[in-house]
């Protein structure tokens, strides 16, 4: 394992023949990730601190772990310090010291694949308070601006007639539908990381368990259980982007969970890169889209 720096705090490298993956040494945070050779497909963000009542909150870029709905301050503890890092077969695992605030404790554990451009990441969230809570995992990941995010949307009848809705799109308060980033389609939604303001988000629950970023010729795709049926944040978003004058961000959510005293929920992402978008799961059509 490789040491380096980001904004001057210490990092944990990982790397293998197809990737390369810096952690931040005391958090559970990957602040960069990227093809062997290439340069990093996170945003990297200045060390300017979000001040809460719980002291600074630091986004840095890259990914995080935080458990919805989101809520102020409750969303924005601090976790820039403190993480304990083990190392476990093919990566590493860090542990964040509970939170004072909202007694959760999060872990992340990072494992590379040796034989393709793949990693696992297990996320975890336990409840240490003394009483019931109810959260769900939510994994963001910061990416650089000028690709395009793509988002698979549901397809086909609910039901035999198709008399039933078949999908739902959440819209935060800032968003415009008419935003020209914004590419609407009835099997995906597109969304043009092009640094203009006002910010977008949108969410929707997603049963094909995946989203993507195509960058600058990669490729990144986001797996993760879609978990049918279950009940999930946001008004039943498993899946949700967001984007302003800096990043994109592509996240996944886990279910609406309620933990009881000394339980743990755990949120599972597989992280792949492809070159191109020539790919059996990503129709043509689309890719001439991305590639326009």
């Amino acid at each position: 394992m490789k040491h380096g720096n980001f904004n001057g705090r210490p990092t944990h490298i990982l790397e293998n023949d197809f990737v390369k993956i810096e952690c931040l040494a005391t958090s559970p945070r990957i602040v960069r990730f990227s093809p062997s050779g290439r340069p990093n497909l996170f945003a990297e963000l200045a060390d300017t601190p979000l001040e809460t009542p719980h002291g600074p909150f630091y986004f840095h870029g890259g990914h995080r772990l935080w458990h919805a709905p989101e809520a102020m301050p409750r969303t924005y503890i601090p976790d820039h310090e403190g993480a304990v890092m083990s190392l476990v077969p093919g990566g590493l695992r860090f542990d964040q010291p509970t939170e004072s605030w909202t007694h959760i404790a999060k872990s992340i554990e990072i494992r590379l694949n040796e034989t393709r451009p793949q990693v696992v990441l297990h996320h975890e969230l336990r409840n240490d308070g003394p009483w019931t809570v109810e959260l769900a995992p939510w994994a963001l990941t910061m990416f650089r601006l000028g690709g395009v995010g793509i988002f698979p949307q549901p397809t086909g009848n609910t039901d035999p007639a198709g008399l039933l809705a078949n999908r739902q799109l959440t819209l935060w308060p800032y968003t415009r539908i008419d935003d020209p980033r914004l590419i609407l389609r009835d099997d995906y939604i597109l969304l043009r990381a092009s640094g203009s303001l006002p910010p977008v988000k949108v969410g929707y629950y997603n049963p094909h368990g995946w989203q993507g970023y195509f960058l600058e010729g990669t490729l990144f795709i986001k797996r993760f259980d879609p978990h049918p049926g279950a009940p999930f944040p946001d008004g039943g978003c498993n899946t949700e982007t967001y984007t302003n004058h800096q990043f994109i961000e592509l996240e996944s959510l886990g279910p609406l969970t309620r933990l009881a005293p000394g339980e743990t929920i755990q949120h599972t992402e597989t992280w792949e890169l492809y070159e191109g978008v020539n790919q059996p799961f990503i129709p043509a059509g689309l890719q001439q889209l991305l590639t326009a």
